[in-house]
């Protein structure tokens, strides 16, 4: 089976394009505290230039991307400096099949998220 992957992408629904510029961080989450895997910053398409995580260093386990979604509101003008209704975003997931493709998105807006297993 061909080595696996982790990859994202965030679209920001409220104005209706990619989120550039959104700092991204993978954890993976075991017995003891989270271990930082990888740290990456979106693309003009919204995406990360890299998988998140790749090849060997895919394993069975369950990770935690956490989206900076507070930071990349505030920078494109949808909340006011402070306190916004959404700042960091967590997505905790399992990978059971080393081998395969992960695609963790996410759809933002300054009020509201979602996520699915795309491809």
């Amino acid at each position: 089976m061909a080595d696996g992957r982790l990859t994202t992408h965030v679209l920001d629904t409220a104005l209706g394009r990619p989120a550039a510029g959104l700092k991204i961080t993978l954890y993976r989450l075991g017995a003891g505290a989270p271990v930082k895997l990888a740290e990456a910053v979106t693309n003009t398409d919204g995406r990360t230039n890299v998988p998140m995580l790749a090849g060997p260093a895919v394993q069975p386990g369950v990770y935690e991307l956490v989206f900076r979604a507070g930071d990349y509101l505030r920078e494109t003008g949808q909340i006011e400096p402070g306190v916004g209704f959404l700042d960091e975003v967590p997505i905790r997931f399992g990978v059971r099949e080393t081998g395969q493709h992960y695609h963790v998105p996410l759809l933002l807006s300054p009020f509201a998220y979602s996520t699915y297993r795309g491809s």
